[in-house]
């Protein structure tokens, strides 16, 4: 009998590489309880979390929790079915209706994961003979979704206006539609794209724009609706997709839009229709988080101060840190080893960031990913900063 995973003995082989010389898997990390936003039991200590996404810090929100369990009592735990066949409840369109007014916008579809929000909404809207612009950089729904569309896929240079104006220019007699994707804020480096000047580019070359405002959402606009809002271009982008399990601290994801045809993707999306839709209680939670999100705007205001806290501090050591001031902060290192051992440290130390690896960041080059949350106190930032300065000596001598 052929050995169906003898196709990753090299990946078998590289994680025993990984890993030999180090106490700790950073794949295998356990949370074994949050204590409270911010701090976490993992292995059996006390640990700052600065490795969540957990923005605004709603994943404790106590309104959140309690519409849950309410939820749950009355309507049980799950819908046992998809969307368009028997898993439709009233929730569902009134998460609906309320995520488009938030948005302003008519059209408002809801998927069980921020990675089927890409994958569902990419894969419908274009279609073999229509052309996705995909900035190098994005997300692994966004190119999932990709591949699932069957279009073709032109990649131009991260954060760059003028590398896609020059593509579009070369695709002006093809007959397809063209869909620019772009985040608003990218998920491994904390870059923030200059949407305004990917939306001149869009509207001069008559095609589509989505945004993924999965890590802006809730973080930059004046009313929380992410880049397009702080840019003043929201006009201009023709679908906004996101997520729940950010800063709203749930489940769940989201394709908003002002074009009439989105409800045709509601009987053509696969990862739509085939998939059991969100269980109530999950949708009752994220009604309330969002009630908290909008009813609270000193929360952005403080995750604002916070990221510039974290980011400057940790400029300040001489890291490479990320030169955009967002939730997401990246520090970026040289070599494998050096980051697998300078992440095993913080975490020894009670500082939890995420390990980042090639192939999966930008440059082939390792991140320590860290996410600040409007719930950390300024003196757990500088705690952290700390002790990225204390790794950094024991690295060094």
């Amino acid at each position: 009998m052929i050995d169906i995973f003898a196709k990753y003995d090299g990946l078998k082989a590289a994680i025993a590489g990984l890993t030999q010389n180090t106490p700790r898997s950073p794949f295998d990390v356990v949370i074994e309880r949050p204590l409270s936003a911010t701090v976490g039991l993992i292995e059996g200590r006390e640990t700052l979390l600065f490795g969540t996404n957990n923005y605004l810090g709603l994943s404790q929100s106590k309104a959140a929790a309690e519409a849950a369990i309410a939820t749950v009592r009355e309507e049980g735990v799950g819908t046992t079915g998809s969307r368009i066949a028997n898993g439709t409840y009233a929730l569902h369109r009134r998460l609906e209706r309320r995520l488009a007014e938030v948005f302003r916008r008519r059209h408002c579809m809801i998927f069980s994961t921020g990675y089927q929000a890409n994958l569902g909404a990419i894969s419908a809207l274009a279609g073999k003979d229509d052309i996705l612009l995909l900035d190098a950089d994005s997300h692994a729904s966004i190119y999932d979704g990709s591949r699932l569309s069957h279009a073709q896929v032109i990649r131009f240079r991260h954060n760059d206006p003028s590398d896609l104006d020059r593509r579009l220019g070369r695709l002006k007699d093809h007959p397809g539609a063209k869909l620019i994707v772009v985040e608003g804020i990218y998920s491994m480096t904390g870059n923030v794209a200059p949407m305004r000047e990917f939306a001149e580019v869009k509207k001069k070359h008559g095609a589509y724009l989505l945004a993924d405002e999965a890590h802006s959402f809730g973080v930059m606009g004046e009313h929380g609706r992410g880049v397009a809002e702080q840019d003043g271009c929201e006009e201009d982008i023709d679908f906004v997709v996101g997520t729940f399990s950010k800063s709203l601290g749930t489940v769940g994801g989201y394709c908003v839009s002002n074009l009439d045809g989105m409800e045709l993707i509601r009987l053509c999306s696969r990862p739509y229709m085939f998939t059991a839709s969100l269980p109530p209680e999950i949708i009752a939670s994220t009604l309330a988080a969002l009630d908290e999100m909008q009813a609270r705007p000193e929360l952005r205001h403080r995750l604002q101060e916070n990221a510039k806290r974290l980011n400057h501090g940790l400029h300040g050591l001489g890291l490479n840190a990320s030169p955009h001031v967002s939730p997401v902060v990246a520090v970026t290192l040289d070599a494998v080893d050096q980051a697998v051992a300078f992440w095993n440290r913080l975490l020894e130390l009670g500082v939890y960031v995420n390990l980042s690896l090639p192939p999966a960041t930008p440059d082939e080059r390792p991140l320590l990913r860290c996410s600040v949350m409007a719930a950390h106190s300024p003196q757990e930032i500088d705690r952290a900063v700390e002790v990225f300065g204390q790794v950094a000596k024991e690295l060094a001598a």
